[in-house]
């Protein structure tokens, strides 16, 4: 930061209360963005790029990245001019991963299961319009497929995308999906209307399978978990190597479907 450089434009003491109301909102949305943007880009960042990034005033996001270092919830790293979480966001999820029950449960699902099986294993939800991984599990194979906590990605390319959207209409569906989320790694582009009957298959099927969309080695195995009848909250999955033959992998989904069900309420 420059020297004279104002570290933000906040309203008069005698500002109306409309006025304060309003830049209490911008300030909650700026720092909403700042966290969004560091979950999406997972690693530190400088504050002057991250306000590049942003669009937002440079000073602003000093005052709003100073506050949020002293409240614990983001470090500096580095040089000192980096910035990325902070402990106390760790401990938050972990008071929201011991206070909601599904994820508790899913967790260990997810562990047993990778246990068992010696494949890769995954929960999953929808967060951001995005498949989320929320708990993963290493299978025992000597290579190590990619499958990392936090991981989001589109929709259209993982098969428990297919299954998280499977309650929702077609207008909903398209809604949600950027023509960006069509384009799969390697350049492929998936066609929308493919898309939506592979939804529509796996709802009926119960469960979905996927091969070679994020890369060309694996496919992906899921099934729903409901959080109601016909309400499908998460999805667990197994990542496997693509040569998997059809009894190993009728094998892996009903044990799939078996303790996705344990840990459903309704189906």
């Amino acid at each position: 930061m420059q020297d004279g450089e104002v570290l933000a434009e906040w309203p008069a003491d005698d500002a109306s209360p409309e006025k304060l109301a309003t830049s209490r909102e911008k300030g909650l949305n700026r720092v909403l963005q700042i966290l969004e943007f560091l979950h999406g880009n997972q690693r530190a960042i400088g504050i002057g790029e991250l306000a590049k990034r942003l669009n937002a005033p440079r000073s602003t996001t000093y005052t709003l990245v100073r506050e949020l270092v002293e409240a614990g919830l983001l470090e500096m790293e580095g040089d000192g001019n980096r910035v990325y979480f902070g402990k106390k966001l760790y401990l938050y999820g972990m008071a929201y991963m011991r206070g909601n029950d599904l994820l508790r449960r899913g967790r260990q699902e997810v562990d047993t299961l990778s246990r068992e099986t010696g494949e890769t294993s995954e929960l999953c939800m929808l967060q951001s319009g995005r498949y989320t991984i929320i708990h993963s599990s290493p299978g025992a194979r000597p290579f190590r497929i990619s499958s990392a906590t936090g991981l989001q990605i589109p929709l259209p390319w993982t098969a428990s995308g297919r299954l998280l959207l499977a309650g929702l209409d077609r207008g909903r569906i398209e809604a949600m999906i950027a023509e960006d989320d069509l384009v799969l790694p390697d350049g492929r582009k998936l066609d929308i209307e493919d898309f939506i009957g592979d939804i529509g298959r796996a709802r009926v099927a119960g469960y979905c399978v996927t091969s070679g969309l994020v890369d060309a080695y694996t496919k992906c195995l899921a099934a729903p978990v409901f959080s109601a009848p016909g309400k499908v909250e998460a999805t667990m999955c197994l990542v496997v190597p693509i040569d998997t033959n059809e009894e190993r992998t009728r094998e892996l989904i009903a044990l799939l479907r078996d303790r996705a069900a344990r840990l459903s309420i309704g189906g």
